[in-house]
């Protein structure tokens, strides 16, 4: 699927610092067109694919949005909006992390895993049939300081560059940019695809994800907007902002709150006094220090054998262009 329309907001002036900064990037992008950004609607991929427009062109940008029943149907909408808005051409690409058993097994790593298979399908199916030089992707600074980060190495396996780290922009510089160009997602909050809802070392299935996707879209339906339901089997573990809690919890909207989970497949429904939390299933009371420990060998073991190659270091624009263009 393709999308193009006539749309200013890449155009749009910026000043200072951010302007600064989409120097930066449009020097990093110097040489690298034609152009893929993965693209999935968020904010950091969003401002990425804006800047690689300004930087590069309309025409030189492609915009590759991964979809598979991990992606949300209102996530894909969105990142179809958007790209609307910023008149990108934007094609979609099937992924099939779930039939990679080392994806289904939910290991701290299985986002290496989701990476790889997206990487791995635009290089194969993608870059050859648009003539792509390089592929990029919305790693910011601050993404770029954590080491706890698998998704990553598969970038750097991939060779797909990270401008916006390059550029030193971190998430509250991608935040500016974003406003500063009018995006329609310059404030929306982190949505993490459905999987993250599954606790480690619980399978990741297609079911599951479709149980999660509907009781989300009901409690949305509701008037919610920053959320996660979480998965653990018959128990439904609704996050919602702290300042939401009590309104959730009262009559009526309590009972029609309960309908929109239970009618999902859940038997029972609660509400996290701890509100919404990002990474909940990495905290450390979550899973048992010698569990950890055999995790942590596996994922050094089985992500080094995963991939058909390899780097030491994230690709600079110049070293993640193809041979030959």
């Amino acid at each position: 699927m393709t999308h193009h329309a006539e749309a200013p907001n890449a155009e749009t002036p910026l000043q200072g610092a951010e302007l600064v900064a989409a120097n930066r990037v449009a020097a990093l992008l110097s040489g690298t067109a034609p152009l893929g950004v993965a693209f999935s609607g968020g904010v950091d991929s969003s401002t990425l694919l804006a800047l690689a427009i300004r930087a590069l062109g309309r025409g030189h940008v492609l915009a590759v949005l991964g979809v598979s029943p991990s992606l949300a149907a209102a996530e894909r909408a969105t990142a179809h909006r958007i790209a609307a808005f910023l008149g990108a051409n934007l094609v979609e690409v099937a992924t099939f992390e779930c039939d990679r058993p080392e994806y289904r097994r939910n290991l701290p790593n299985r986002c290496f895993y989701c990476k790889d298979e997206l990487f791995g399908r635009i290089s194969d199916e993608v870059m050859s049939r648009h003539r792509l030089a390089a592929v990029a992707y919305g790693e910011n600074a601050d993404d770029a300081r954590r080491s706890d980060r698998p998704g990553a190495r598969a970038a750097v396996a991939h060779r797909v560059l990270r401008p916006l780290a390059e550029a030193g922009i971190d998430k509250a510089g991608v935040r500016r940019i974003a406003r500063a160009l009018a995006l329609p997602c310059s404030e929306k909050p982190p949505a993490p695809c459905l999987a993250s809802r599954i606790p480690h070392f619980h399978e990741v299935v297609p079911e599951k994800l479709a149980q999660i996707e509907t009781a989300e879209a009901a409690l949305r339906a509701l008037g919610f907007t920053e959320l996660r339901v979480r998965h653990h089997g018959d128990i439904a573990r609704i996050e919602l902002p702290v300042g939401e809690l009590s309104r959730a919890a009262a009559t009526p909207l309590r009972e029609a709150v309960w309908r929109a989970v239970s009618s999902a497949g859940f038997r029972f429904v609660a509400l996290d006094l701890a509100g919404v939390q990002s990474g909940a299933f990495t905290l450390p009371l979550v899973s048992h220090e010698s569990t950890m420990v055999h995790a942590a060998t596996w994922t050094s073991h089985t992500e080094s054998n995963a991939v058909r190659t390899s780097s030491s270091c994230p690709p600079t624009a110049a070293e993640g262009r193809r041979p030959g263009r």
